[in-house]
């Protein structure tokens, strides 16, 4: 370990005198500073990836060994191409392949065209272990639709292959719907195609849940808000006829039940188990803190693979990962001073668009697992609590406290550098949404009044509030 430690570390130390802080940062006015100190004014592709300017030196030095093990290839084998570890089964073979430049995930293209930074959440009735979901019990929690088959790119593992779960594709069916003033929407759906189970069929009752791969900065913001924060904001939204619940989860770092905030429903309560559990359940790596492969009984060429080293991922990597993602800078808010700026503000508070996307909060006076966030204020859009979006958004699985329809309110900070980053715009759990537009026309629940306010707007303040939430 220590050798390898050494490898990783190596090239750092030898580079850290060269670091210097983009000269852009920290951002302008107030009105910018989307992320209090941690505001760097980047608009371009690496506008998600900075680090924030408050970091000290030895934070930076991490940071960047944070940011490496991001891009890191997992390999088969012991290879030049990358660190052995992946699979058996698996959805990619590197964080930063689903998360493009710490951006959001992408629906593939076309039909033939298999799922790369999205998943399938699978379970059956019933409660797992700690009220969690109850995972299939030939497939487990996910779908893993790449393996080490014979056909991988690093040396596929020869004697024994390991077969896929299944081959996962998207159809899309679409719909017309139009404004108040006639203009015409197309609103698109994804239909799952789930194809060659390999090992039995995925019965009647299976509940499947499609999940597009969220931008990853500012989490350290979110993190350093108090949870007395997030339950005073549902009490009010409660006054306001709103239903803003905290979904509370099992934490398997701290081993108790905790406020969840990480993933599309809020089933994670640490950074340090979300960076866990996407190891494991999309590459197939494991950690100490989730020791074992994901090889259900009936895989059993997937349990006897050959395994790499153990922990495949080792503590001092998952804290450097942790640092990565704390430390992440937000990119501050455009085109403040324009008139079409402050008028899409207005309008999104008298929309109500502001309820469940609370425009600022505070973090902690004081956070230990990285001080520099404490005390700020910051502009993330978003009360970190589930929400019942109504039918058309409803995937049918629970998740903890979460029911079939609710969804964790997802931040709206940096959205309109979505295309700029990651080369794409897919919002929404399922990614159907390919514009602001398309995202407000699929609230429902107890964004329906909302979205009705949003149809019926005319044309320019229709355009002024998309402009505004593109801008923050």
């Amino acid at each position: 370990m220590q050798r390898r430690l050494n490898w990783m570390l190596g090239p750092v130390l030898a580079l850290s005198a060269a670091w210097v802080l983009p000269a852009e940062a920290p951002a302008g006015s107030a009105a910018m500073r989307s992320g209090g100190d941690f505001t760097v004014a980047r608009a371009d592709a690496g506008a998600y990836a900075e680090p924030a300017p408050v970091l000290d030196a030895r934070q930076r030095l991490l940071f960047k060994v944070g940011r490496n093990l991001f891009h890191r290839q997992w390999a088969s084998i012991v290879s030049l191409n990358g660190d052995w570890g992946l699979g058996p089964t698996f959805i990619a073979d590197r964080c930063s392949a689903c998360h493009v430049n710490a951006g959001r995930g992408s629906p593939p293209r076309a039909p033939d065209e298999q799922l790369l930074s999205m998943l399938v959440r699978v379970s059956v009735p019933g409660e797992g272990p700690n009220g969690a979901p109850n995972p299939h019990p030939h497939y487990g929690a996910q779908l893993q639709n790449r393996s080490l088959d014979g056909s991988n790119i690093d040396l596929a593992y020869g004697p024994l292959p390991v077969l896929p779960e299944a081959d996962v594709f998207l159809d899309w069916e679409t719909r017309e719907v139009r404004l108040s003033d006639g203009t015409p929407v197309t609103l698109r759906k994804p239909r799952l195609r789930v194809e060659s189970p390999r090992f039995g069929p995925l019965e009647a009752g299976t509940m499947f849940s499609l999940r597009n791969a969220q931008p990853v900065f500012g989490l350290g913001l979110l993190e350093a808000v108090p949870e007395s924060a997030l339950l005073a904001i549902a009490g009010r939204q409660r006054a306001e006829g709103l239903n803003g619940r905290p979904n509370h989860v099992w934490d398997a770092v701290e081993k108790k039940i905790a406020l969840g905030r990480w993933g599309w429903k809020a089933a994670q309560a640490s950074l340090r188990e979300q960076i866990a559990v996407a190891a494991l359940e999309d590459m197939g790596v494991v950690s100490n803190l989730l020791p074992a492969q994901n090889c259900p009984p009936v895989q059993t060429a997937c349990a006897r693979h050959l395994p790499g080293n153990f922990p495949e991922i080792i503590d001092h990597e998952i804290n450097a990962l942790e640092l990565w993602l704390r430390g992440l800078a937000v990119p501050a808010r455009r085109n403040v001073d324009d008139e079409r700026f402050r008028r899409g503000e207005r309008l999104f508070a008298q929309a109500r668009c502001d309820a469940c996307h609370v425009p600022e909060l505070t973090t902690a006076a004081h956070f230990p697992p990285l001080p520099q966030a404490a005390n700020q204020t910051i502009r993330a859009y978003t009360d970190l609590l589930l929400h019942d979006m109504g039918d058309a958004l409803a995937d049918g699985r629970p998740d903890y406290a979460a029911g079939p329809r609710d969804w964790r309110t997802p931040p709206l900070w940096g959205l309109g550098l979505s295309q700029t980053v990651s080369g794409v715009v897919a919002l929404l759990h399922d990614g159907r949404a390919r514009n602001v537009v398309e995202a407000i026309l699929w609230h429902g629940g107890e964004a329906e009044r909302a979205r009705e306010l949003f149809r019926n707007l005319p044309a320019a303040d229709r355009d002024a509030l998309v402009f505004f939430v593109e801008s923050i």
